[in-house]
């Protein structure tokens, strides 16, 4: 049995992370709704599975040390979310293994970065691309 919610998990992590990348370092909120498409609530109005997990990915990126937030927001997201230095050092640190064609060296430092690394397999919908990434980003000891 493939273990879809941890590619789910990796997606959401992947997407919130690269979102707070994006806006660094100004702090700024974070709804579920900004990661996953929106999704109808039960009938007793409460969220779905799915939005559940991706709220819960956004409490364990926290948790976990890679980003700091004031409050919660209902179950919806996160009020005056930033990265923390650990991610923001591991997604803007070059990191490619493999060598990129002949550009300059400022443009191959950029594209060597975890952050340019997860925009563009974000783009590009490779599952399994994007969880190597999740799993270097998450291993790493920067």
């Amino acid at each position: 049995m493939a273990d879809i919610h941890i590619d789910d998990f990796f997606h959401d992590c992947a997407k919130t992370l690269v979102h707070l990348y994006n806006v660094f370092p100004r702090q700024t909120s974070l709804y579920v709704d900004d990661i996953i498409s929106p999704e109808p609530v039960d009938e007793f109005g409460l969220p779905g599975k799915r939005h559940q997990a991706c709220f819960d990915s956004f409490l364990w990126l926290a948790r976990e040390g890679y980003i700091h937030y004031a409050e919660r927001v209902r179950m919806q997201g996160l009020d005056q979310v930033v990265l923390t230095e650990k991610s923001f050092l591991r997604l803007s640190m070059p990191s490619l293994t493999t060598e990129l064609e002949d550009l300059p060296e400022p443009i191959l430092m950029k594209k060597g970065t975890l952050g340019w690394q997860f925009r563009e397999t974000l783009k590009s919908g490779s599952t399994h691309q994007l969880n190597q990434l999740c799993q270097q980003f998450f291993t790493d000891k920067a």
